[in-house]
């Protein structure tokens, strides 16, 4: 399995803003990839400077977010919906897509979903909890 630093990260997405902006052929991930940073105008300006980019990883933000990890995110979510991995995400997210009525304010609800499991595997160190991932999607699609 491919692990890419976090360097890597900043360079795809910095090279598919680049590829866009430049109207160049792009790989399918490189394309939802940029259909994501299309949706978020606000990360443009960071995404234009690679050299900029990989410098500011030596001066992480707390009063920010991080455009890497966000978009990184909306990657994630996207790739485990198209294989529906772990099992239910996809039908999770369609359902929570149809209550909110949108794919992007339902991937940002997602995230936090996603974050808190990451978070808690880590904390009692354990792997992820798949089931309560899908549960805790699927109470935020049902629930008024």
């Amino acid at each position: 399995m491919f692990t890419p630093s976090q360097a890597d990260v900043r360079r795809f997405f910095c090279a598919v803003h680049a590829k866009h902006q430049q109207g160049q052929p792009m790989e399918a991930i490189e394309v939802l990839a940029s259909e994501w940073i299309q949706r978020h105008p606000e990360y443009h300006a960071d995404l234009a400077d690679v050299d900029a980019a990989l410098r500011q990883m030596q001066q992480p933000s707390d009063t920010r977010e991080n455009p890497f990890l966000h978009l990184s995110m909306h990657l994630s979510i996207s790739e485990q919906c198209s294989i529906d991995q772990p099992p239910g995400i996809r039908q999770a997210v369609e359902l929570l897509t149809a209550r909110r009525d949108s794919l992007h304010q339902a991937h940002h609800e997602v995230m936090e979903s996603l974050g808190r499991m990451i978070w808690e595997s880590q904390r009692a160190g354990r792997p992820p909890d798949g089931q309560a991932y899908i549960d805790e999607i699927r109470r935020k699609a049902t629930s008024r």
